[in-house]
């Protein structure tokens, strides 16, 4: 018995092990990706979504457990309370984008770790969540080139360079609990951390000699927000069930250190960058606290036990009230839905594998909070994935592997426009295991 109990609690100091690894792992991350629309606000969002909700569009507010196994749903912590065996979930992912303007084309790839989460069920009706996935993504380099100068023959031509890396993580630890028959309730107090960093300099094109400058400015993130969620289930039949589900963000300030260095520097005759030769200004570890908006999550949903799901979510964000430092960051209100589904043949199938996968479809549509030439930049992209049943190497266990495909785009190549053009490969691995928190009897 007693080994039996330290072999449960190795496991568990194991999985708490991963995320503390991984954990620094997402902290030290240089984020490679290149999308000149992460410039704005903390960077492109990446939403709080593992890579089996991907799949249906994103679609997660009112979905509870589609299938025997379970899932982790951190977008709404009302979900945890029917998890009922230990469930751990890892993956990665990676994109293909392609930026394109009036006149010009680039392509880049980036990849990263993109979650790890556990949870495990404390009572028969509640269960506890934790784990670590990104929050945004800062990665960008471009130019703007423009003339300056009030006559014809009195201009300069000035290339204004912008780069930035980096990005936001979120740890978070949540717990829900169901109510009745009916209700679930739950929240997660989340730790958002992480570095942005930017830079712009200024430099006047083919004149040796002159004094160019360049800012460069990190914001050191680390602090403390809440999530919370509810879900009440309709039970139409004894297998068909209709849901309703809502969950939020509360408006948070984020602790953050602003360091910044303003400096000036030369080019030689062959355009080569010199040493700065004067810092005009140096400011370290300023306080800038980063306002996060009030986010809001509603979803229906409509499933078959074991066999269909229907769902849709409508969310919304106040990102017009986020400011660093107290500034105001001029961003715009963020609303988008998404619309998806899964279906599976046959979950008890014991001949024909593909009657146990679970089949995946999706669509989504955002508004973003980026506004570009006076007009909104919006996002949309169509999604499909496979949920692949894995062998069970012990009694009570199931594994699966998730794989997910997302193409959308977003804004326009319009004049003044950029638009991206993306594929998004995301893979997920889920454990299922009923013997890692069991005590045992022996006579």
């Amino acid at each position: 018995m007693k080994l039996l109990q330290v072999n449960m609690y190795n496991r568990l100091k194991y999985s708490l092990t991963v995320c503390l690894i991984l954990t620094g792992v997402f902290a030290n991350a240089q984020v490679t990706l290149q999308s000149p629309y992460s410039k704005f606000g903390v960077g492109n969002l990446k939403g709080t979504l593992l890579t089996q909700f991907r799949a249906m569009g994103g679609v997660s507010t009112a979905i509870n457990k589609p299938t025997f196994i379970n899932n982790i749903n951190m977008q709404n912590p009302a979900s945890y309370a029917s998890i009922n065996t230990a469930t751990l979930d890892m993956g990665m992912s990676g994109s293909f984008t392609m930026l394109k303007n009036n006149n010009q084309t680039e392509n880049s790839f980036n990849g990263a770790l993109s979650h790890v989460a556990l949870a495990f069920n404390v009572t028969t009706k509640s269960a506890l969540s934790f784990g670590v996935l990104p929050y945004s993504e800062l990665g960008y380099n471009f130019k703007n080139t423009t003339t300056i100068g009030s006559t014809t023959t009195n201009t300069k031509t000035v290339d204004y360079k912008y780069t930035g890396e980096g990005g936001l993580n979120k740890a978070y630890l949540g717990y829900g609990i169901q109510l009745g028959d009916h209700l679930r309730v739950g929240a997660n107090a989340e730790y958002i951390f992480g570095n942005l960093s930017e830079t712009k300099s200024t430099e006047l094109v083919n004149e040796p000699g002159a004094v160019n400058s360049r800012v460069q400015a990190k914001n050191s993130v680390g602090g403390l927000s809440l999530s919370y969620g509810v879900q009440y289930e309709f039970k139409l039949d004894n297998k068909v069930s209709l849901g309703l589900g809502y969950s939020g963000s509360s408006s948070s300030n984020i602790y953050s250190k602003k360091t910044q260095v303003v400096t000036q520097y030369l080019k030689d005759a062959l355009g080569n960058e010199l040493p700065a030769n004067d810092t005009l200004s140096l400011v370290e570890n300023a306080q800038a606290n980063l306002k996060l908006p009030l986010i809001h999550n509603f979803g229906i949903s409509l499933q078959k036990d074991n066999k269909w799901l229907m769902a849709a979510d409508y969310r919304m964000g106040k990102w017009s009230n986020f400011t660093i430092g107290n500034i105001n960051q001029g961003l715009q209100d963020t609303y988008g839905f998404s619309v998806g589904g899964q279906f599976t043949p046959d979950v008890t199938a014991i001949n024909g594998y593909f009657k146990r996968v679970d089949y995946r479809m999706g669509f989504q549509y955002d508004k973003t909070y980026v506004q570009a030439n006076g007009k909104d930049v919006k996002q949309m992209a169509i999604t499909a994935g496979l949920g692949l049943p894995l062998s069970s190497y012990s009694r009570g266990a199931f594994y699966r592997m998730n794989i997910t495909a997302e193409l959308g785009k977003t804004g326009m190549a319009t004049t003044g426009m950029l638009q991206e053009k993306y594929i998004k490969l995301h893979l997920g691995f889920t454990l299922n295991d009923s013997s890692w928190f069991r005590r045992f009897k022996f006579d």
